[in-house]
């Protein structure tokens, strides 16, 4: 499933808390993106169509739900990304950054200890 730049704001704020109406959705991403509430509709009926979120009735009003995990969703985009630009290989991206000087020295001690925990 392919979740837009702009419909990942509205699924970070369910993946935050849930569930949520669609006006406490507008609430918190509106007012950060400069977005207008049929924007915030459309996203949320855009996220409805692809079943990225799920609609419960309470009275005159629906609560949203996510129902793919943020987890999921970024191990999808992860994979994605190393699939078009490296193969699907971790290992060029990560020079690819350093090659760029893009790596502080916390990437890179974060590195070390990440590869030093998956040697054990």
């Amino acid at each position: 499933m392919k979740i837009s730049s702009a419909e990942s704001v509205v699924m970070e704020a369910l993946w935050r808390r849930s569930p949520l109406t669609s006006e406490a959705i507008m609430a918190e991403v509106c007012a950060p993106q400069g977005w207008t509430e049929g924007t915030v509709k459309v996203l949320i009926s855009r996220l409805l169509k692809k079943k990225a979120i799920g609609a419960t009735p309470e009275g005159r009003r629906y609560l949203y739900s996510p129902l793919v995990s943020r987890q999921a969703y970024v191990g999808s985009e992860s994979q994605g990304l190393l699939d078009r630009l490296f193969d699907g290989r971790l290992a060029p991206l990560v020079a690819h950054f350093s090659d760029s000087d893009k790596l502080s020295e916390q990437d890179v001690a974060e590195l070390k200890a990440l590869i030093e925990k998956i040697g054990k």
